[in-house]
């Protein structure tokens, strides 16, 4: 543990439901969904606090435990010592303080209040388990500190246009906070800017004692929505308490960081797209900043010409391929393979994500589809070609992308 994280504890909110991402949501929290092929997306952030140092994490749970879990014990429950006081714990409601689940994001804390109590950190990091970026949180703290701030609020900038569905930041040029507002219609730019705005990334250092004192004020207030967007960070830079923006920034060139929202089927679809690309915007291969997983005892992937005498050659273009896969005699182009998925002879499967054991029959065409766990597309089947005939059968997004849910038949 670094020194600067001795006196701070860091909860992850990682109980979403993620109803827009359905059906990969179905049986699983969606931090747990299955992300770039074999990781979970709960990897992203976890990582991001064991690579900044830090050794004391909870993790707010709520829906569909069990994958979490599993998950947690088998990657992650070996790297941290617990005779040096490092854990890393799920939380899941525990009915303590109100009967209700967690009605929000400051609820979550809320409701487990007490460890606040019982740990006594000069500072709270509270982070996100459903979205995808590489960040060292140790950065955060120390700008937190120097700027005497009583919350810092990580933000990224993006196009202005895209922001209608974010929370907005509207900022001093000293980067203090001066209005805060969820999904506006008419997004805070940029000071300098017009283009651009401020977005937060749900992620927050909080002196304790002034977050503790916020969340029972707010668990007072019946009209309140129990969330920090609609309800802590509004009433904090109302109050003109002393709240900045920590802009998120690639540290050599000064420009915006990659950092990305796993919100929605189409977004979910486009960042694994992000990372097949020649010179991907977040690297996976970044050995000062690995991403850790656990990773299932398969064989290794195999991409062999076709049994049959077709003169068919297996094939893979600009994509990410998981261990225990077969391509054979197939072509996979600018695509995400999970573990054990099989592409047989004559098989075309382009700009597509294709979950565990997704099994393409010979000579189908699937483009553009995420497709998922199990799922066994037939023999000279099409996915992804005719819209109209995929909206009769499955799930086409506002952005086309065709979702095929696992157990469909044909």
């Amino acid at each position: 543990m670094k020194p600067i994280f001795e006196k701070a504890l860091t909860l992850i909110m990682a109980g979403g439901r993620g109803e827009r991402l359905y059906p990969l949501t179905r049986d699983v929290a969606k931090p747990a969904v299955v992300f770039a092929g074999s990781y979970k997306i709960i990897d992203f952030t976890l990582s991001n606090c064991f690579n900044s140092g830090i050794r004391q994490i909870y993790l707010l749970t709520q829906y569909s435990n069990l994958t979490m879990t599993r998950h947690l014990r088998l990657g992650w429950d070996s790297l941290f010592r617990s005779e040096l006081d490092e854990f890393l714990e799920a939380l899941p409601p525990q009915h303590r303080i109100a009967e209700d689940w967690y009605r929000g994001t400051a609820d979550s804390l809320y409701q487990n209040i007490e460890v606040l109590e019982r740990h006594k950190p000069d500072h709270v990091i509270v982070l996100s388990g459903d979205h995808v970026y590489k960040m060292d949180y140790s950065k955060m703290l120390e700008y937190h500190i120097e700027k005497k701030a009583e919350m810092t609020i990580a933000a990224v900038e993006i196009e202005r246009s895209g922001a209608r569905e974010m929370g907005v930041l509207g900022i001093k040029d000293d980067f203090r906070v001066q209005h805060f507002v969820e999904k506006p219609q008419n997004p805070f730019s940029v000071p300098g800017n017009p283009n651009v705005s401020l977005v937060s990334m749900g992620v927050y250092v909080f002196n304790t004692a002034k977050l503790v004192r916020e969340l029972i004020r707010d668990a007072k207030n019946p009209e309140s929505k129990h969330d920090f967007g609609r309800s802590i960070i509004p009433h904090l830079v109302e109050q003109n308490e002393p709240v900045y923006v920590y802009p998120f920034r690639n540290s050599r060139q000064g420009t915006p960081a990659y950092w990305r929202d796993i919100g929605t089927l189409d977004s979910y679809y486009a960042a694994n797209l992000d990372l097949v690309d020649p010179y991907p915007v977040m690297s996976l291969y970044d050995a000062d900043w690995p991403i850790r997983t656990y990773f299932g005892q398969y064989p290794p992937a195999r991409i062999v010409d076709s049994s049959i005498d077709l003169g068919l050659h297996g094939r893979v273009v600009d994509s990410l391929i998981s261990s225990g896969c077969v391509i054979s005699g197939g072509l996979v182009e600018r695509s995400v393979l999970s573990p054990e998925v099989r592409v047989h002879t004559g098989a075309e499967v382009s700009e597509s994500i294709l979950m565990n054991g997704v099994d393409i029959g010979r000579q189908a065409r699937v483009h553009k589809a995420l497709v998922c766990q199990g799922v066994h597309i037939p023999d000279g089947e099409t996915v992804g070609v005719d819209r109209d005939q995929d909206r009769e059968r499955f799930i086409v997004t506002e952005q086309g992308v065709v979702v095929i849910p696992g157990g469909f038949e044909w």
